[in-house]
């Protein structure tokens, strides 16, 4: 397709706002300057739909804008990186994963296998972070509501990815080849 580039620079600003509003409409403070909330599936899903370049500029890019949007701008610049290697490496995996069969479809194991790269990044990431800025004990205690929101992330991601999959708009930006 000849506007490949502009449909999916359009459908990846389309995800960062996507998952800005995600993050912010659902907003469940925790237990030290974090929150759960839905933004993450949809940093699992940007990577998947919109492959691991693509994908991962637009979770950096929303992720980074929800937190400017509602206060946590201290939390800005590291909010882009973490989420956007999160969704890269959630992407590769995969990618990597899936590549053989050829079609863009749900896979249960390759979206677990995604879902933990991208949980693990994620928490890791925040670990690091506030283990630097507040000291270990605060940072251990962020750890509990981290593995709560990486669990709303896969129900989210997993309830929405079957359903947009099929979509004949996704298989078009498929970073996989077609047959």
């Amino acid at each position: 397709m000849k506007h490949m580039g502009t449909k999916k620079i359009v459908y990846s600003a389309l995800m960062a706002s996507l998952i800005a509003v995600a993050t912010m409409i659902i907003h469940i403070p925790s237990a030290f300057h974090g929150y759960i909330h839905l933004g993450d599936g949809l940093v699992l899903m940007s990577s998947i739909l919109l492959g691991p370049l693509a994908g991962s500029a637009a979770a950096g890019v929303g992720s980074m804008m929800a937190d400017l949007l509602s206060g946590y701008a201290f939390y800005a610049p590291v909010t882009l990186i973490v989420k956007a290697l999160a969704a890269m490496g959630a992407g590769l995996l995969y990618k990597k994963l899936t590549s053989k069969s050829g079609s863009i479809t749900f896979r249960l194991f390759p979206f677990l296998s995604a879902g933990m790269i991208c949980s693990g990044i994620v928490t890791g990431g925040y670990f690091l972070f506030e283990l630097v800025v507040y000291g270990k004990s605060a940072a251990l205690l962020n750890i509990p509501p981290n593995l709560v929101q990486n669990v709303f992330s896969l129900i989210t991601a997993g309830t929405l990815l079957p359903f947009l999959l099929s979509r004949k708009e996704f298989k078009d930006l498929s970073f996989q080849k077609k047959k």
